[in-house]
């Protein structure tokens, strides 16, 4: 079959304009599992946008923003598709210029502002060239784990017992209490030497604040474990901390 020179003009001409790059939104917010958004108050959470067949980096930066209602995330009755976030729920956006459908993988890491708490979440879909991923509440990844930080700083040297004082939030900063909607008693929030029994640290009267004293078997450097665990549903936090005993 042969085509006239204005009608093979017209094929390349709209094989261009097909090709040409469409404004694609995509909303990425970061839910603290069984908790809320990650936000601001915790520094963020990390998120990498990249192509998942050539690894190429296609946007980058930190969710901003607030951790969400409280009622509306953990409480109130909701109906199918119905979105927890509101315009100021910690998010990350990023408008892509594709020309073509790709899969995208997100990931997320933090929260920032506690490296040494920080895991990491991805996932990854397909993106249509002008078919953004903005309603509801996004594309939303749950990131596992408890915050856990050192109040008082651990002694150079210890003796037969280390004092220990800690904050465990949910990932999102969101308090740690008992009886509270985040119940500290019905979470193992414990220390222990590596491979040592683990030790309970108790509630110490102020909310996310747990305490308690870890015996020191013998002189030498160890690693302490501090970790908070829901049996309900796994989530699992940990922080390491070296110390030296004489």
């Amino acid at each position: 079959m042969r085509y006239s020179g204005f009608v093979v003009a017209g094929l390349l001409c709209a094989g261009i304009a097909a090709a040409q790059a469409e404004p694609t939104t995509i909303v990425i917010r970061v839910m603290a599992k069984d908790a809320k958004f990650v936000g601001t108050e915790t520094g963020g959470a990390q998120i990498t946008l990249r192509d998942a067949d050539t690894g190429e980096v296609l946007a980058q930066g930190l969710t901003a923003g607030a951790t969400g209602n409280t009622p509306k995330i953990m409480s109130d009755p909701r109906a199918r598709r119905d979105a927890l976030s509101d315009d100021t729920s910690a998010k990350f956006s990023a408008t892509l210029d594709i020309t073509r459908p790709r899969r995208i993988t997100a990931t997320a890491t933090g929260p920032m502002e506690l490296k040494d708490a920080a895991n990491s979440v991805s996932s990854t879909q397909w993106v249509l060239p002008g078919k953004s991923i903005n309603g509801g509440d996004g594309w939303v990844l749950e990131l596992p784990g408890f915050a856990i930080t050192l109040i008082d700083p651990l002694p150079a040297n210890v003796s037969g017992s280390v004092p220990l004082k800690v904050k465990v939030t949910m990932q999102c900063g969101c308090p740690i209490t008992p009886g509270g909607i985040w119940d500290a008693n019905k979470f193992q929030i414990a220390a222990q030497l590596e491979n040592g029994a683990a030790v309970p640290l108790t509630y110490a009267g102020e909310a996310s604040t747990f305490q308690g004293s870890i015996p020191i078997p013998r002189a030498g450097s160890y690693v302490l474990d501090v970790y908070a665990y829901d049996p309900s549903d796994g989530n699992t936090g940990l922080v390491k901390f070296p110390l030296t005993a004489r």
